[in-house]
């Protein structure tokens, strides 16, 4: 049997390009991605406001070239209308949106959205955290990949960072209170430090960091093979409160999730209450002064979400 043509849709962000491919992989498609982009002023425009039309679109190739295809895969709110148009164009093809799409939900075949979200309706599939394209098969694989820079005799402890956002702050004065927290277990536990920076993470927060301590494992740049080596190699896992993404991603391994807190600038309602999710699902604890090993049901929502979609293809 052919594998159905899926066209994934994003802004080209990390956090949304590792949902729309592991929903892809998932549901066993062909697929290709294409990073939306609007004109001015749609680019800052909601999409409840924006005007379904090709005009707004930089790129509108893309439509005709995929009108035939099976599946669309979207993520962000400036892939939203592209699905719609080429829905428009062609019935036939199946439409599943990522997150809250803050426009008429009856748009889509299938919306995915996290818990957190807190929307519901008969199209919509509630998923645990956020879906991700990592595969304990391919974290295993990986492990070799950092394994020859440890120190032998020692467990690693891993810091997994986000970056600044409307909600939280990167000051060097936050992290080095992480990195307080966290020099404590390394004295107390004879532990490695392994240090995981994410797109976001500004170039400051890093040389900061290397200038704490002399034997971190510090990654300068954005590299997916140390990340994954790095979830394979850990005992412990830290990731900043930033990022539902990393966290959701983490929580594959069934490891100790310890969740890194920064103050927020304004109100993160939906980030508390993902981070109650996964603290009652008893995968993610607050850094503190303890470390503790606990075991929870490893989280692989893509693959759970996958089996109900496929379902509605059939």
């Amino acid at each position: 049997m052919a594998k159905l043509k899926a066209l994934l849709l994003t802004e080209g962000y990390h956090g949304m390009i590792s949902q729309v491919e592991g929903l892809a992989k998932a549901l066993g498609t062909e697929f290709h991605h294409k990073i939306v982009r609007l004109s001015w002023p749609w680019n800052y425009i909601p999409p409840k406001f924006t005007p379904k039309l090709e005009i707004i679109l930089k790129d509108k190739k893309y439509l005709s070239e995929n009108e035939n295809c099976d599946l669309i895969i979207s993520c962000g709110r400036k892939s939203v209308i592209p699905s719609i148009l080429l829905k428009k164009k062609n019935k036939n093809i199946y439409t599943i949106h990522i997150q809250n799409p803050k426009v008429n939900f009856n748009n889509f075949d299938t919306i995915v959205a996290p818990d957190h979200d807190g929307i519901s309706g008969s199209n919509i599939i509630t998923s645990r955290g956020s879906i991700h394209y990592l595969t304990l098969e391919e974290i295993n694989k990986s492990r070799f990949y950092l394994e020859k820079n440890i120190e032998k005799n020692k467990d690693i402890i891993t810091l997994i960072l986000g970056g600044p956002n409307k909600y939280y702050n990167y000051s060097e004065e936050n992290i080095k209170n992480i990195l307080y927290r966290i020099n404590n277990y390394i004295d107390k536990y004879n532990l490695q430090l392994i240090v995981i920076p994410s797109n976001r993470t500004p170039k400051k927060i890093i040389n900061t960091i290397k200038n704490i301590r002399s034997n971190y494992l510090i990654v300068d740049n954005v590299d997916k093979q140390a990340y994954l080596s790095s979830l394979s190699l850990s005992k412990y896992i830290v990731v900043t409160c930033d990022s539902t993404s990393m966290i959701s991603e983490a929580a594959l391994t069934g490891k100790p999730i310890y969740v890194a807190m920064i103050p927020a600038t304004k109100n993160d309602y939906r980030f508390k209450k993902f981070r109650d999710l996964f603290k009652e699902l008893n995968i993610t604890r607050e850094l503190g002064d303890s470390l503790e090993i606990w075991d929870y049901e490893k989280l692989d929502e893509t693959n759970r979400i996958a089996q109900e979609i496929k379902k509605k293809l059939s």
